[in-house]
């Protein structure tokens, strides 16, 4: 176990006003978009939204408690990433083919068990 799964105290009021001004940033650029109208291009538009996302997450990412936590977890995650070793290309392909093989198998066994089933329906309903 890690020191960081122990319990850290919760945040405090500095770091809500930081969250509350990070979502604050994200909506404004959200806002932008709809109210400047079709007067702007959409590109440009979509820029506020993607500039407000952006100057929110990098406040909570860079300056809040939480996001000094959630950066701890990216780059653990990316260390993890390298540990794994990826199947080549040969195995990949292999793999392809018997689960391609194992859907057509399994189709046909429903099918089979469909055709089954609507036939004793219909003789039973006489039909």
């Amino acid at each position: 176990m890690t020191s960081n799964a122990l319990p850290n105290p919760s945040a405090g009021n500095g770091d809500i006003v930081k969250h509350v001004i990070a979502l604050l940033l994200v909506a404004a650029g959200i806002a932008g978009y709809y109210l400047v109208g079709s007067d702007w291009p959409s590109g440009v538009r979509m820029l506020l939204v993607a500039a407000g996302v952006i100057a929110g997450g990098a406040l909570f990412l860079m300056r809040t408690n939480r996001g000094a936590k959630t950066r701890d977890f990216l780059a653990e995650s990316r260390f993890e990433l390298r540990k794994v070793v990826w199947p080549t290309r040969q195995e990949t392909n292999r793999m392809m083919v018997i689960v391609i093989i194992a859907v057509l198998a399994f189709s046909l066994i429903m099918a089979a068990f469909d055709f089954i089933i609507q036939f004793a329906v219909k003789w039973l309903l006489g039909s």
